[in-house]
């Protein structure tokens, strides 16, 4: 069984709204989408990365507006401090990956190790992070900041913007504005 189908099959154990489990699909969903696109090519290929890029974003700007904050208080400060800067990180090396050729080799190996950087993160977020959210919070409370995250991302930026990632109150100050500038540009 692979990552992705055993972080989906640990998903459908819990309620559908459950933060946990959103995440954890999201999850298997970026590893599938990190195959695809190695694989792709031409138009396929941006296709696939613009999907990859747009989940990245909402997921991680989502993530920090609505997980950390709990994450601080039931798994630690520096435990948030350490994936804020994982994901502020990961803003920077994504808006790099923006514009890079894709059909050219330094994109595929920015991108493999963007894929291992963003894989140690979530596996950091779900070994950590994960279980002190699930031991401290209710199923309830669970559900209500899944519902939240969902919300969160549909009003998310969908281009990274490394000077907002990491940062909570950041996120929450500019995420609408440059999430309403990114749709604009995605249409």
């Amino acid at each position: 069984m692979s990552n992705a189908a055993r972080k989906r099959a640990e998903a459908a154990t819990l309620p559908q709204d459950d933060i946990i489990a959103v995440l954890l699909t999201q999850h298997a969903r970026m590893r599938e989408l990190f195959a695809e696109v190695h694989m792709a090519q031409g138009d396929e290929k941006r296709a696939r990365f613009g999907e990859l890029r747009t989940l990245l974003a909402v997921h991680e700007a989502a993530e920090e507006m609505i997980l950390r904050p709990v994450a601080k208080r039931e798994a630690g400060e520096s435990e948030a401090a350490a994936r804020n800067e994982e994901e502020a990180e990961a803003g920077r090396i994504l808006a790099e990956l923006e514009r890079m050729d894709l059909a050219g080799s330094q994109f595929e190996a920015k991108l493999s190790e963007f894929e291992r950087a963003v894989g140690e993160h979530a596996d950091h977020e779900e070994q950590r992070e994960f279980p002190a959210v699930r031991e401290n919070c209710s199923r309830e409370q669970r559900q209500r900041m899944g519902r939240r995250l969902l919300t969160a991302e549909r009003a998310a930026p969908t281009h990274a913007h490394p000077a907002a990632a990491g940062s909570p109150a950041a996120q929450w100050a500019v995420g609408p504005f440059a999430a309403l500038l990114d749709r604009a540009r995605d249409a």
